[in-house]
């Protein structure tokens, strides 16, 4: 970046956290990422500690000095060097982060000069009414409804939100495997209150044991924001926003809640490092790196849950790249949600990011899977007899203009999906998203939470229904720590190992609704209430164009390679890593 990095209507005398990222030698890092990334080479999981990558591929102390003499020069203060070397931090007027000519080759990109100021701005809207009815199992209300809605007239109840036992048998959780001895890492915009009262009583009200006090640890890990705005967290809860679905959103951000809870109820034996962020791109970016930098000779966890995105554009996309090249070398696998709506995002658009695509899972009253297929909603509500079309609900994903064809998608992503046209060329792309779980908020998790009372003290325990992305996430990445336990080395980044689980019995592969499958199993209906329409959902649309995405046989871009087949998938990554 060299002359442009100066903020989009910002005043000239606002003060801002700024972050100007330095160049990496990303040519020797990408090239040991693949070797220690890549079964069967000599040297595949061979890792970096955090200090080792700063020496080996780092920019330089005297790139990072020549930045922070330069942020100094400019009237900028409280510049610092991250402990990593990957950034230079001032506070300061944002206008005069231009970076000059002699110093471009040196800056990757520079953050923080670009936040609005409203946080979560499009985040589900808060609902103190009612929740329309609801089901507490796959089918346990169906209904009927006139006028048909795409040929069909019956549908079932959207969940209440799964309980821990319900995905625990989904998923194949067993009391062997899970997660003892890792440590996942979560990474969060806000601070939740009182997260491990919260967690014990989620805990609790599941019938799991309680957490250990030494098994959750929550930190301040991301920059401090200046400015509290945040494209990142306005996608975060889209989906609970989708008409139709059981939830208008809950009374309060639960993201963290969620993310815990889900790692909670597949890995209970877990250590659990919360990062929290400041509130802004930037602060997210830096909780993802300080799990990286760790304390030096080890980095905080092995497997890292990003439950949030960041839309293409918004921040400089090789920011996002070094971040995640980093964590690879050092052998952390980095989980990022593909999106709550169609399209692409980042971070999970990156190459060497695990894009967590998502799932509509139906769960029957046995605790069997009752339906899948990808999260991708056609939504209608019924205004005077009418149905009228409110658009497509679906997870995100597509394939990326910016980065190539992976070498650990040759052979499995198709061409119908891999080619896409830029301009006047076909380019062979990065197709997203690489594995999936339950996403769909009608097919939704029960999330506990505790809300901060007038007194400032924390309140009763509560719950509500959640999902998105932001939920398959933190799912998938308990199973990876399951399958890590008792491994004296970690999956690291763990593309290369899954694509091989493509069409195996690992795997579920997640298909499109079949003409023969019943009403009640191809849309979720949620009657009237408190004023509100009824609605619908019917599972499974795609619209034309739509992201590039589509549900089929093998890998798609609404689900990757399928969803984890519960111990199958364990022994599976087990197995292509060399047990």
């Amino acid at each position: 970046m060299s002359g442009s990095a100066q903020a989009a209507g910002a005043s000239p005398a606002e003060q801002r956290n700024v972050q100007v990222w330095l160049t990496p030698d990303i040519a020797g890092a990408t090239a040991f990422a693949d070797s220690v990334s890549t079964p069967g080479g000599a040297g595949f999981h061979h890792y970096l500690s955090p200090n080792a990558y700063t020496a080996r591929f780092g920019p330089s102390a005297a790139h990072a000095k020549a930045v922070s003499d330069w942020l100094s020069s400019v009237g900028m203060t409280q510049v610092r060097v991250s402990g990593g070397r990957d950034y230079v931090s001032a506070i300061g007027d944002p206008a005069k982060a231009q970076v000059p000519a002699s110093l471009a080759p040196d800056v990757l990109g520079v953050t923080g000069i670009g936040e609005d100021g409203t946080p979560g701005a499009a985040r589900a809207a808060t609902s103190n009414q009612a929740a329309p009815a609801c089901s507490q199992y796959w089918g346990q209300h169906v209904q009927s409804y006139q006028p048909a809605y795409q040929g069909l007239t019956k549908g079932s109840l959207p969940i209440c939100g799964y309980s821990a036992a319900q995905l625990r048998a989904a998923y194949g959780a067993t009391s062997a495997n899970t997660g003892k001895g890792v440590t996942v890492a979560l990474t969060e915009d806000s601070t939740p209150t009182a997260m491990f009262a919260t967690l014990t009583d989620y805990a609790k009200a599941n019938h799991l044991p309680a957490p250990r006090r030494d098994q959750f640890r929550e930190v301040q890990g991301g920059a401090v924001c200046t400015s509290t705005g945040s494209t990142a967290a306005t996608d975060r809860h889209a989906a609970a926003a989708s008409a139709g679905s059981a939830t208008s959103g809950p009374p309060v951000d639960d993201e963290a809640e969620m993310d815990s809870e889900a790692v909670y109820a597949l890995a209970p034996d877990a250590d659990q490092l919360m990062i929290v962020g400041g509130g802004c791109d930037q602060g997210l970016l830096d909780a993802a790196l300080t799990v990286l930098t760790g304390d030096g000779n080890h980095p905080s966890a092995t497997i890292e849950s990003n439950s949030w995105q960041i839309p293409v554009g918004t921040e400089p996309a090789a920011v996002m790249h070094a971040i995640d090249l980093r964590a690879a070398a050092e052998g952390v696998g980095a989980y990022f949600a593909s999106g709550d709506t169609p399209g692409l995002t980042m971070p999970a658009s990156d190459p060497y990011a695990t894009a967590v695509g998502g799932t509509t899972l139906g769960i029957g009253a046995h605790n069997k899977r009752v339906l899948e297929t990808g999260w991708s909603s056609a939504q209608a509500s019924l205004d005077n007899g009418t149905w009228t079309d409110s658009g497509i609900s679906s997870a995100g994903g597509g394939t990326s203009p910016d980065y190539a064809q992976p070498a650990y998608q040759k052979g499995v992503v198709p061409a119908s999906m891999s080619q896409i046209r830029v301009g006047d060329r076909t380019v062979t792309g990065r197709a997203v998203p690489d594995i999936s779980a339950d996403g769909d908020p009608d097919t939704g998790m029960l999330v506990g939470y505790i809300q901060q009372g007038t007194d400032a003290k924390p309140g009763p325990y509560q719950a509500e229904p959640n999902a998105g992305t932001s939920l398959a996430t933190p799912l998938v990445a308990a199973l990876v720590a399951d399958a890590q336990q008792g491994r004296t080395t970690a999956f690291g980044f763990i593309n290369p190992l899954l694509y091989r689980l493509s069409g195996t019995g690992a795997v579920r592969d997640v298909l499109p609704p079949a003409a023969a499958t019943a009403q009640q199993d191809r849309d979720s209906y949620t009657p009237a209430s408190d004023g509100l329409s009824p609605s619908v959902d019917v599972f499974g649309v795609t619209a034309p164009g739509a992201g590039q995405q589509v549900i089929a046989k093998g890998y798609d871009t609404l689900t990757g390679v399928g969803t984890p087949n519960g111990g199958a998938f364990i022994a599976g990554l087990r197995k292509a890593a060399g047990r």
